[in-house]
């Protein structure tokens, strides 16, 4: 079983949504030290101030997890600096809702350097650290579109089944090596954070509020889960995709769930502020 307290927390992608919440829910669960990646400076500093004036240990930076320069550097500072982190909550993505050729080359470049290498990296910078300890827990937030298609989001979706797939592999090799670090995947229908605005709750797959899938994720760490599939229906449709014929599941999932049809009027959160030319510490 993971214990929280006294324990060093990295969350990337901490300064709003579930990140936000998660880091200040481990505070409160009585973590030592958060340290916040993000960004956007301007919540960063936010956030920042906010937890420092209820007396809490809190480090950020902005820190761009698409940039190899920056997630090294970073880390490096952080390793030297502040110590070993004890949990890495690998929360930073971003996703485009559009047909697939309607995608930049940008579009799809960022949002695999953020949402599949940016995870990988941020785990690779910290896992030594985990080993030689012989104990760490690594949480990858993926997305329940990296259990299954859907249309209007596909360089999304393969982001996910490419986080899904190394997540559950990495997972293996430490279980394997009896490392003691644990990681855990967690796959997410929509949530409602902004991120998926315009989004439409497929049939019997509720928009999950951050306050709910964020208490679901600490007390997944807190008991050493494997992987998170919320809401329940998650953890149903995989297995009918896997028994139906392709076409038979694809008008289920379209013309019965609306699942394919869900993200027709999407919306999204306003743009972020400008990726920063650098990396720097706000605290």
């Amino acid at each position: 079983m993971t214990k929280i307290k006294n324990k060093t927390v990295l969350v990337t992608g901490g300064a709003n949504g579930i990140g936000k919440l998660i880091g200040e829910k481990c505070l409160k669960k009585g973590a030592s030290k958060l340290i916040i990646w993000d960004i956007n400076e301007t919540l960063l500093q936010q956030v920042t101030t906010d937890l420092t004036k209820k007396g809490y240990e809190v480090h950020s930076y902005v820190v761009d997890v698409s940039d190899l320069n920056d997630i090294k550097t970073t880390a490096a500072e952080i390793l030297a600096e502040i110590g070993t982190v004890d949990i890495l909550f690998n929360n930073a993505g971003i996703v485009v809702g559009k047909k697939f050729e309607q995608h930049t080359t940008r579009d799809i470049e960022k949002t695999i350097g953020i949402n599949v290498l940016g995870v990988m990296h941020v785990a690779h910078a910290f896992l030594p650290g985990m080993l030689q300890m012989h104990r760490g827990h690594i949480i990858n937030i993926a997305s329940a579109t990296g259990l299954m298609p859907n249309p209007n989001m596909s360089v999304y979706v393969a982001s996910k089944y490419a986080v899904l797939g190394w997540s559950e592999s990495l997972r293996i090799e430490q279980d394997q090596a009896h490392s003691g670090v644990n990681v855990t995947t967690i796959c997410p229908s929509y949530i409602n954070t902004g991120m998926f605005e315009g989004a439409k709750a497929p049939l019997l797959t509720p928009i999950l509020e951050p306050e709910y899938i964020s208490n679901r994720i600490i007390e997944a760490v807190e008991k050493d889960e494997i992987m998170v599939m919320e809401p329940p229906i998650v953890r149903t449709l995989p297995a009918l995709r896997g028994l139906l014929p392709a076409r038979a599941f694809d008008y289920l999932a379209s013309k019965v769930f609306n699942i394919y049809d869900s993200m027709s009027e999407f919306k999204g959160r306003p743009k972020d502020v400008a990726v920063p030319d650098k990396k720097k510490p706000v605290s």
